[in-house]
């Protein structure tokens, strides 16, 4: 089989996945947030990280969850847990004490400057939706050492300046985060299932690194809502193995599985 033939043997989901997995090291304590954070986050702990210490908004720390969890409160992270705290302190101790290497978030909305929306999209006052809020993520991302982005490209997502900030990245000028003591270093890569972004060191506007196989340029512009920039040395992200493919498909059928009841 050829290289071309087996590029088509995954989907740009599960390519966004492995690559947002890849990103976290072993030994890393991860503050972890539902959907595909956590996705991501228990491949990396069942492949390359398997001393990854994950832990979840309700609590539960140092959790091996044999299924993605459906919410922070979904009984699997408690029962697979080390142990359990409360949420004060979670946020007070662990979170604000400086002991979360790496927050691991998604949202609805982002912008050039990493500030994301999970409250609403439209006018405050009048709202086309109301989404689910903020919850932790706005403690996590100025509290953690640095924080992963990871969500699907399109203009819908991808806005030249997001409704509302729910939680910071860098500001609406890219200067909010200076002169702010005490506060991690903020979105340190954001990973689609097209391509992989960094904020420009001195700008903080989102910069594309890397590209998926078989992704063009163009079509990362078409699904972003600003003019995106583009390193001068463009890299092509490395495809996904045939271990990290499986082991992520078996954890995806044992969830369906057990929400299904079976």
């Amino acid at each position: 089989m050829s290289a071309a033939d087996k590029r088509l043997d995954y989907t740009s989901s599960e390519m966004m996945t492995v690559t947002a997995a890849r990103a976290l090291e072993n030994g890393t304590t991860c503050f972890v947030g539902i959907g595909l954070p956590s996705e991501a986050a228990n491949l990396a702990r069942l492949t390359h990280a398997p001393d990854v210490v994950l832990i979840y908004e309700s609590g539960t720390l140092q959790t091996k969850p044999d299924v993605l969890p459906l919410s922070i409160g979904d009984g699997e992270l408690a029962e697979t847990a080390l142990t359990t705290v409360a949420v004060p302190e979670m946020f007070r101790y662990w979170l604000q004490g400086g002991k979360i290497d790496v927050g691991f978030l998604g949202t609805a909305q982002i912008d050039r400057y990493c500030n994301l929306n999970t409250t609403l999209i439209g006018d405050y006052r009048e709202p086309k939706v109301r989404l689910p809020g903020g919850g932790g993520a706005p403690e996590i991302a100025t509290n953690a050492g640095e924080v992963f982005i990871t969500l699907k490209h399109s203009r819908r997502a991808f806005v030249d300046e997001v409704d509302f900030v729910t939680t910071l990245g860098f500001g609406r000028d890219g200067k909010g985060r200076e002169g702010v003591p005490n506060i991690g270093k903020g979105p340190t890569r954001v990973i689609t299932d097209l391509c992989v972004m960094k904020p420009d060191p001195e700008t903080r506007e989102l910069v594309v690194v890397s590209l998926h196989p078989g992704v063009t340029p163009e079509q990362v512009q078409e699904a972003t809502g600003w003019e995106i920039r583009f390193a001068e040395v463009l890299e092509s992200t490395p495809e996904p193995s045939e271990k990290e493919l499986e082991i992520l498909r078996e954890l995806k059928a044992r969830t369906e599985r057990a929400h299904a009841g079976q």
